[in-house]
């Protein structure tokens, strides 16, 4: 695998061959950090990146929002989850952010099916909890698991309608360190 290395700016994600002290693009100084990036079987080497679209010729679908089944939930959502979104929920350790997440995903297997990525916690600790709240979903599946290329291929191979991941900081590329 061929291995590149790059300086990216931690402000704004701007990237240069050769470390530099002040950004061209956003003008923060001492930002960059080196990253190594190797080339993995798929192909990706870590940006994808689209060519810019004028705002009115982005075809957007209606905006059609999906329930949790949690109305304050979907209240501070704006009325539910927008396809393709991506939500963080955060907060003090130890308030309950897995076992929520845990139940909106089991209300969101009801809809389609569900891949919770537990990268701090065992499948059977998840088992556990799922079993305390009452939850026994078929369409509900749980993958500990945190390195990004593996949940990829899960992902690719069971292709579910939503996924929660718990949590994100601790999720990695192995070709990126």
């Amino acid at each position: 695998m061929a291995k590149k290395t790059v300086f990216v700016c931690q402000n704004c994600g701007y990237e240069s061959p050769k470390w530099v002290g002040k950004c061209p693009e956003c003008g923060s100084w001492s930002s960059f950090v080196e990253e190594v990036r190797k080339k993995n079987r798929s192909g990706w080497s870590g940006s994808s990146f689209e060519s810019p679209v004028p705002i009115v010729k982005v075809r957007t679908l209606s905006e059609e929002r999906i329930k949790t089944g949690i109305s304050e939930f979907d209240r501070v959502l704006g009325g539910g989850l927008v396809k393709g979104s991506v939500v963080l929920v955060c907060g003090e350790p130890g308030i309950g952010k897995s076992t929520f997440l845990l139940q909106v995903a089991s209300l969101l297997a009801e809809k389609s099916r569900v891949l919770y990525v537990t990268a701090e916690e065992s499948a059977e600790q998840v088992s556990l909890r799922a079993k305390r709240l009452g939850i026994a979903s078929e369409e509900l599946y749980v993958l500990p698991q945190n390195n990004l290329e593996e949940i990829a291929k899960q992902l690719d191979s069971l292709t579910a309608g939503f996924v929660v991941y718990d949590s994100v900081q601790t999720l990695y590329l192995p070709y990126l360190e």
